[in-house]
């Protein structure tokens, strides 16, 4: 039986590729800070704990694995990465757990490494248009990031490609744009767009306003889980190192976001555009070389991913109402 290793397999992505590779015949082990927020893990294994901690890293990495995923990282949503509250705790944590990671990693042989990156890595100046925003793979350099979070995936992408020029490491790389979708994080801070607009509409009498940050003009697209587990595989499992992108060419304004949600669930929703972390103004995946190299491109319309995660989200405020009583 093969062996897989989820890091980060607690979180959003994490367990939904714990699932997947379950249904794989795999035999998973998952590590993580904490246990899957809103299911049981289906890991054989789960081991909850810090992999910034190098001990944590080694006892994880205890064997060859076949494929090991990378996801684990200090992160959230636009609220938790661009207010600059939380910027040294994201390069420090973060950048250690790769640094352990790849190090356990060689002790044990196990090099056949997927790693998450993300849209954040590319440069600010070429997302200034809300309408085109480049964010084409070879665009990354010269390098200027939005944030300390694109920075520290920048350094790290470049510290696994390193390891695979260096020591032979089979590396793939993806750079992730927003993904959202049914067990993702919906509150307390470090949820993302799709998330908190669901969150809030799902909370909110028809007829009623809900607060958006910026002008709500700013334009990004959103990918849902079902697909980025599909791309990430299709990478993970071809000749293809990386980086490329992973995420959809469905490029919508917030404001836009907003209304979209709101039809789905019925209610006329006002927008009240208030003061807040924007990030950058235009963000959209480009897809033409994931194309080229895997013959893979996003088959589900916005709608689709955003019906079932405003259906999921709805359900669950409906469950704290309950409970609250």
């Amino acid at each position: 039986m093969k062996k897989a290793l989820v890091l980060g397999g607690g979180g959003f992505i994490g367990s939904h590729m714990v699932r997947k590779l379950k249904n794989e015949n795999f035999w998973v082990r998952s590590v993580d800070l904490k246990y899957p927020e809103f299911s049981e893990t289906e890991a054989d294994d789960f081991i909850c704990a810090d992999l910034a901690d190098p001990i944590i890293a080694r006892d994880a990495i205890d064997t060859k694995f076949d494929e090991i995923y990378q996801f684990a990282a200090d992160m959230g949503g636009a609220g938790f990465i661009f207010t600059g509250d939380n910027d040294a705790d994201i390069m420090h944590n973060s950048a250690l757990i790769n640094l352990n990671v790849i190090e356990a990693s060689l002790r044990r042989n196990s090099r056949k490494i997927f790693y998450s990156s993300s849209a954040c890595i590319y440069p600010e100046h070429n997302q200034i248009d809300p309408l085109k925003p480049n964010c084409e793979e070879s665009s990354a350099y010269p390098a200027n990031p939005d944030s300390e979070y694109g920075w520290e995936k920048l350094f790290s992408e470049r510290l696994f490609l390193a390891f695979a020029r260096n020591y032979n490491f089979d590396i793939r790389i993806a750079r992730y744009h927003n993904i959202f979708g049914p067990e993702g994080t919906w509150r307390g801070g470090r949820e993302k767009a799709p998330a908190a607009i669901c969150r809030k509409i799902a909370q909110a009498k028809n007829g009623d306003s809900i607060d958006v940050w910026g002008d709500g003009n700013q334009t990004r697209s959103f990918l849902i889980i079902d697909e980025c587990i599909e791309g990430t595989l299709k990478l993970m499992r071809s000749n293809y190192t990386g980086p490329v992108n992973i995420g959809s060419e469905e490029m919508v304004s917030i404001n836009q976001l907003v209304s979209m949600i709101a039809d789905i669930s019925g209610k006329k929703i006002k927008i009240n555009n208030i003061k807040g972390p924007e990030g950058v103004r235009g963000r959209n995946s480009d897809n033409k070389l994931i194309q080229e190299k895997l013959h893979w491109r996003p088959s589900k319309p916005l709608t689709w991913g955003l019906e079932k995660t405003y259906h999921w989200i709805q359900d669950q405020v409906l469950g704290l109402d309950v409970k609250s009583y």
